[in-house]
């Protein structure tokens, strides 16, 4: 057995490899966790109103300084990849969120490539889709935030100015690159949500009631102390009539605060969300559990309550696209934690009743887009170890799947150009998006035209094959998950197992590219790897879902246990030679495995709880964890958050744990991995604790994140395998490298 003073982590688990470009006459090799780093992200797609463009960015890791840098992107959605052209070229710099004008001949975007000393200040500018410089059409002093044409085409809008003193200016589109830009909001507090009518004579936007001057006060001469829960003041809806400039407000009084606006094509209604004069709702993590929804007659200014179920979620408000209907999705008959279902009504029956769509579906209904005639909703949601598009009949109240592939994607529609956009990842595909001319063309992939490619690199990787597997659970339940296999996979050998479980634990893990704790790496080196999407998870009904309620741990160890026992049973793996790992809840389960067997030879603890009763006032969440252990805070039953607690079993822990924790993560805080790295100590088990800098619940800089994925699998290494050094300068070596990038792929990816 290895000892705990010889761990340290080797180049070779770095598998550091020259990153592939296009056509390059290196062999095929494993992939790694530095490949994993320099993956390439397409995003910020936009598509021309006639639906033959789109422009889009790619963000490209910079490695050095871990950051990453975006530069946009042209393509003919009608030719698809091969007429890909770049068209910036700023290296350093970022290009973001690209708008096309109302005529489709020019779009804008936003930029920091003129900022001093690489300030992220943005400013706009506009470009032609055929090439060209791009011409600044901004100078604001403190930047552009967002920023939207008019319906009409006329205006290009957007807001600039300090955060507690931010407005609304306006371009005419007319002469837009000589144009000066004139303030349109002259509102006495700050303008936050904002977006033109549909027939662009009005600028509706949000504003607060006041500004807290004492409180900017002290923030500008240093006094600054966070006040847990700090008091707000309340937001409210106002209008703006372009032609006269005046301003008209269409909510008021201390009742509620408004957080959210949707708009009625014809213009005559407003969907509002608002939370309750409460600041602790208000100002924690899950006070939007206690939202409600309001509607607005834009003419006559009736106001009309739609639902009052404090702590009970509801969103996507919408207005179907004959004018004749209101939507919106809440948990099923507004319990808490159910699956959410669709509620309609009709727009002009006051206080009418709802129907509720979507009750029969095993999966969570929600609202995507409206077919044309309104008759259709379509909606993306988690299928087993897939995500797929299915469509709700609103008449008949049936759900069916649109799509069924053996893969993972999103799609949505572009309001202006009437196309479908998907995004679609599957085991051997890094997320690539093709264009669709309509909702029928979703089952018939022959009629896709794929529009990205960012990793064209891939295609020179091996990669262990996946599939979904399930097995039966202790209670005869079926339970599934992901298994990757051994580069190289033999039937017939046992290999050593790695056990990553996803985090959530409301989620889970599907067929799509690299999925979780860089499988593929792990793959690439001689392990199987099994991710089971254990009770708890999502996409295989809501009993599923619920199977942990009440008792946290237990049923969703027994299906992670179960699984492994099936690998075995199946010849598949060598139960003397197995780890596990995991983040936020993942990290979760692996505390809780570590406490209750020895089998596993080796652990990763990433943000994991160790005492429920001290994480449920350390976090910045409190109703889902109450939920999931009793209905009750700890201090009205100490027991039941007690018997769940990890640390309460510590004794029991025979297993080496590796723990990582952001130093400041609001989600799992870290005094639960100081409470279990304490315990492991005392208990006279090896241990390692990693603290990363930063103040999100996940790790993020990149090189921290390298560092993670390359400690954990040396410390898998050593403990399973009797292997593995730890040289810093191995880690420091990455930093000098230069990071070749692959170009923009002008080939679709094989099948």
């Amino acid at each position: 057995m290895p000892t705990a003073r010889a761990f340290v982590v080797s180049l070779a688990a770095f598998a550091l490899g020259a990153p592939l470009t296009p056509g390059s006459a290196q062999a095929p090799r494993p992939m790694t966790f530095m490949d994993q780093q320099l993956m390439r992200q397409a995003g910020g797609t936009a598509l021309s109103p006639d639906g033959n463009w789109m422009v889009y960015t790619i963000s490209v890791p910079n490695w050095k300084e871990a950051k990453r840098y975006t530069d946009i992107y042209v393509v003919n959605a009608r030719e698809g990849l091969s007429s890909t052209r770049q068209l910036t070229f700023t290296k350093d710099k970022n290009e973001n969120a690209p708008r096309w004008s109302a005529d489709g001949k020019f779009f804008v975007f936003s930029s920091n490539r003129d900022a001093a000393g690489g300030a992220p200040t943005q400013q706009l500018y506009m470009m032609y889709p055929n090439g060209g410089e791009a011409q600044k059409i901004t100078d604001a002093k403190d930047g552009v935030g967002t920023y939207a044409f008019s319906k009409d085409g006329k205006w290009l809008a957007f807001s600039a100015g300090k955060n507690d003193e931010q407005q609304v200016w306006v371009l005419p589109v007319a002469g837009i690159d000589t144009a000066k830009a004139r303030p349109l909001t002259k509102h006495t507090t700050p303008v936050g949500w904002w977006r033109f009518s549909a027939d662009s004579k009005r600028l509706y936007f949000v504003s607060p009631d006041s500004v807290d001057k004492a409180n900017k006060e002290r923030m500008e001469k240093k006094f600054d102390v966070k006040i847990r829960n700090q008091d707000i003041p309340l937001n409210h809806l106002w209008a703006l009539d372009l032609a006269t400039g005046s301003e008209k407000r269409l909510t008021s009084g201390d009742a509620f605060s408004v957080e959210g606006v949707s708009l009625s094509n014809d213009g005559k209604w407003a969907g509002l969300r608002a939370l309750p004069n409460d600041r602790y709702a208000r100002t924690t993590m899950e006070g939007g559990n206690h939202g409600d929804l309001y509607l607005l007659d834009l003419d006559s200014g009736a106001l009309e309550r739609l639902t009052e179920n404090r702590g009970i979620s509801e969103s996507n408000l919408s207005f179907a696209p004959d004018g004749k209907t209101i939507a919106f999705s809440a948990s099923d008959d507004f319990v808490y934690f159910r699956a959410n279902k669709v509620y309609v009504r009709d727009l002009a029956a006051t206080k009418g009743a709802w129907k509720k769509l979507g009750a029969s579906y095993d999966g969570d209904v929600t609202i995507g887009w409206w077919s044309d005639d309104a008759k259709t909703i379509y909606f993306n949601d988690g299928v087993k170890a897939t995500n797929q598009v299915m469509a709700l009949d609103v008449a008949g109240n049936t759900v069916k799947p649109v799509t069924s592939y053996r893969a993972a994607l999103n799609a949505q529609k572009d309001d202006e150009s009437g196309k479908l956009l998907v995004q679609y990842s599957d085991p051997k595909t890094p997320a690539v998006h093709f264009v669709l001319d309509k909702a029928d063309d979703l089952a018939n992939k022959g009629a896709w035209r794929q529009v990205t490619n960012a990793n064209p690199q891939v295609a020179n990787f091996q990669l262990g094959e996946e599939e979904e597997i399930c097995w039966k659970s202790v209670d005869k339940k079926e339970t599934c998950g992901i298994l990757v296999k051994p580069v190289g996979y033999t039937a017939g050998k046992r290999y050593p197992l790695i056990v990553a479980i996803h985090g959530g634990p409301q989620s889970a893990d599907v067929l799509t590219f690299n999925g979780g704790y860089g499988s593929q790496a792990y793959a690439g080196d001689g392990y199987m790897v099994l991710k089971p999407n254990y009770r708890g998870s999502t996409n295989y009904g809501e009993a599923h879902k619920w199977g942990i309620v009440n008792d946290y741990f237990k049923k969703g160890y027994e299906d992670i246990i179960t699984g492994v026992d099936k690998l075995i049973a199946d010849g598949m793996v060598d139960g003397d030679k197995m780890g596990v790992l995991g983040w936020s809840a993942g990290g979760h389960w692996t505390n809780w495995i570590i406490t209750h067997t020895t089998r596993f030879k080796s652990a990763s603890s990433g943000a994991g709880t160790a005492n429920w009763i001290s994480m449920y006032a350390q976090s910045d969440m409190q109703d889902v964890r109450a939920n999931y252990l009793g209905g009750k805070p700890p201090y009205e039953d100490f027991e039941a958050y007690w018997k769940q607690s990890p640390i309460r079993y510590i004794k029991n822990v025979k297993t080496p744990t590796m723990i990582h924790v952001v130093d400041g993560d609001p989600r799992v805080p870290r005094p639960q991995s100081d409470e279990l790295h304490m315990g492991l100590r005392k208990v006279g088990v090896p241990t390692e604790y990693f603290v990363y800098p930063g103040f999100t619940h996940g790790i993020p800089d990149p090189r921290n994140q390298l560092l993670k994925s390359v400690a954990e699998k040396a410390w898998m290494d050593h403990w399973i395998l009797g292997k593995g050094k730890f040289q810093w300068q191995d880690v420091l070596k990455t930093l000098e490298e230069p990071a070749a990038t692959p170009k923009a792929a002008t080939t679709s990816n094989p099948e």
